[in-house]
C-alpha cells in the first residue's frame, strides 16, 4: 500500500489544496456559501471515493455530510467522523502567504484547515479510495458524518446523532482531529475534559460615582466582582465551592502509570512560558492536573474606566467570565448551579449579581483497553515503529461524549497532527509525512479490523 500511496501523492495533494481554497469558515455568516461548497466537496470526494448513500443534509445551521459503503456482512462497522468548517484567519497579517491559497514548503502544506481538520479528514477519505481501487470493495462496513460546525460547538449535530441514531449505529467512531505527543509518537486520546463557561455580573448603584465625594461609604462594583471570584479557591488552588469535587474519580496507580509515560518537561515549559512556578493542585502532576483533574478559571474581568490616564470614580458595574474544565461524573448542569448557589452565599452587601451560562460538555473518559482502541494502536507501530502512548487531553470536544453515550460505541481519537502545526492560529500547516503515513495506517487499522 505504501507504493500505492506514493504514486496517488501528487494527485491527492491537489485535491486536498483544492479543499483548502475554500473558506468555509462556520462562523462567519457572509461565508455560508462557502461553507456549502466545503459540504458539497465532501460529498463529491465521497462518491468519487466509491462511497454509496451520499447525501448532503441540510440543518438549521450548515449542512452535515453522509456517506456509507455497508456491503461486508458479519464485519464490523466504522463511522468515520470530521469536519469541514475552519476557523477565522484573523490576523491576516500575520500569515507569510494568504490562509487560502495553500502551498506547500518544506514538506508541509500550510493553509487554514490543513491539520483542522480538512488534512485529516482528507486522510480517511483517500483511504476508502485505495481500498476500493485496489480491492473493490472495504474490509470492513464504513458510514461517514462530516458536519461544517464543529468550530461553532456543532449546534445541530448533537440532535442530529440522537435522531439518526440507527442510522448511524456502529462498532466504532473514528476520528482524526487531534495530535501526535511530537513527531513521531502518536497518541491516541483517551480522555477529554468536559466545559462549563459562564459570566457573573454584579451592579451596586445605578451609576459611576465620584471617588471623592462617595469613596468610602458606597458599595464598590469592582471590589465586589474580586471578592466573589476570590472566593471560589483557597491559597493552595483547591476549588472553594461546596460539592463541586463530588464525581471526581479517584487517582488509581493505574491511571497514574497511565499518564506519567506521556513525556513531559516540566522544568522547561517554565523557561518557554517565562514562569518562575507552576501552580495547582497539591499531590498532583502537572499532566494530571491539566489532564485529568477538574479546573476552575477565571478567564476575564471588567469593570470602571479602561481608558488611558486615571479616572477617579465608584464603578457601578463589573463582569468576570469563568471557565471549568470537568471530569468523572461531574454534570455541568449540576456545577453551573453549585456556583451559583455559591455566589450568591458570597455576594457583598450592597451588591446584586447574575449569572449567564454559555457553554456546557459533558467529560468523556475513554478505556485504552478496549480492543478497537487496541488495533489503532497497533496499526500506528505498524506504519510508524513506534507504539501509541493515551494521554489524557484538557481539552474539550463536545461531541465525542455525545457519540460515545449515544451510539454505544467506543470512540477512537486517531490523530495525526503535531502540536506545532499552529491550529487555530496564523501559518497552520500540515506535515506531508503524516498525510500519507496516515492513509497507510487508517488502511492497515480498517484491514486489521
Amino acid at each position: 500500500m505504501k507504493e500505492t500511496i506514493a504514486r496517488h501523492k501528487e494527485a491527492f495533494l491537489e485535491e486536498l489544496q483544492e479543499f483548502l481554497r475554500i473558506p468555509s469558515i462556520s462562523a462567519d455568516p457572509d461565508r455560508k456559501e462557502d461553507v456549502q461548497k466545503g459540504a458539497s466537496f465532501v460529498a463529491d470526494s465521497l462518491t468519487n471515493a466509491g462511497m454509496e448513500n451520499v447525501e448532503v443534509i441540510e440543518t438549521e445551521g450548515h449542512p452535515i455530510v453522509y456517506a456509507d459503503w455497508i456491503h461486508a456482512e458479519g464485519k464490523p462497522t466504522v463511522l468515520v467522523y470530521g469536519h469541514y468548517d475552519v476557523q477565522p484567519a484573523d490576523p491576516i497579517e500575520l500569515w507569510e502567504t494568504p490562509p487560502f491559497e495553500p502551498v506547500i514548503r518544506d514538506e508541509k502544506i500550510f493553509a487554514r484547515g490543513a491539520t483542522d481538520d480538512k488534512g485529516q479528514l482528507f486522510i480517511h477519505i483517500k483511504a476508502m479510495e485505495l481500498l476500493m481501487k485496489e480491492h473493490g470493495k472495504l474490509p470492513v462496513n464504513v458510514k461517514f458524518c462530516i458536519e461544517g460546525e464543529e468550530e461553532i460547538a456543532s449546534p445541530n449535530l448533537d440532535p442530529f446523532i440522537n435522531e439518526q441514531a440507527e442510522k448511524l449505529n456502529c462498532d466504532a467512531v473514528l476520528i482524526s482531529d487531534t495530535s501526535f505527543i511530537e513527531k513521531g509518537v502518536p497518541a491516541i486520546c483517551t480522555s477529554l475534559r468536559g466545559a462549563l463557561a459562564m459570566e457573573v455580573n454584579v451592579k451596586t448603584a445605578n451609576t459611576d460615582l465620584h471617588s471623592g465625594v462617595y469613596g468610602g461609604g458606597v458599595p464598590n462594583a469592582v471590589h465586589s466582582l474580586v471578592r466573589l471570584l476570590d472566593s471560589l479557591h483557597d491559597k493552595e488552588g483547591n476549588i472553594s465551592v461546596e460539592g463541586f469535587y463530588e464525581g471526581v474519580p479517584e487517582l488509581t496507580d493505574a491511571l497514574r502509570k497511565e499518564v506519567s509515560e506521556i513525556p513531559s518537561d516540566e522544568e522547561t515549559m517554565k523557561k518557554e512560558l517565562g514562569l518562575s512556578a507552576l501552580f495547582g493542585e497539591e499531590g498532583f502532576s502537572f499532566k494530571e492536573r491539566t489532564g485529568i483533574r477538574p479546573t476552575l478559571e477565571i478567564n476575564g474581568i471588567t469593570g470602571g474606566y479602561q481608558g488611558e490616564g486615571i479616572k477617579t470614580i465608584v464603578p457601578s458595574e463589573a463582569s468576570g467570565k469563568i471557565s471549568c474544565r470537568l471530569v468523572g461524573d461531574q454534570n455541568p448542569q449540576h456545577i453551573y448551579e453549585l456556583i451559583d448557589k455559591h455566589l450568591e452565599a458570597n455576594c457583598p452587601a450592597g451588591t446584586t449579581l447574575s449569572v449567564k451560562q454559555f457553554i456546557q460538555a459533558k467529560p468523556v473518559a475513554l478505556d485504552s483497553r478496549n480492543p478497537m482502541i487496541q488495533k489503532a494502536a497497533d496499526a500506528y507501530e505498524k506504519v510508524y515503529g513506534t507504539r501509541a502512548l493515551f494521554p489524557k487531553e484538557g481539552g474539550s470536544i463536545p461531541i465525542v461524549e455525545v457519540f460515545a453515550r449515544v451510539l454505544d460505541a467506543p470512540v477512537v481519537l486517531m490523530g495525526f497532527g503535531l502540536p506545532s502545526e499552529n491550529l487555530h492560529a496564523p501559518n497552520e500547516h500540515f506535515h506531508l509525512e503524516n498525510f500519507t503515513q496516515g492513509i497507510e495506517t487508517v488502511v492497515e487499522y480498517l484491514e486489521s479490523l
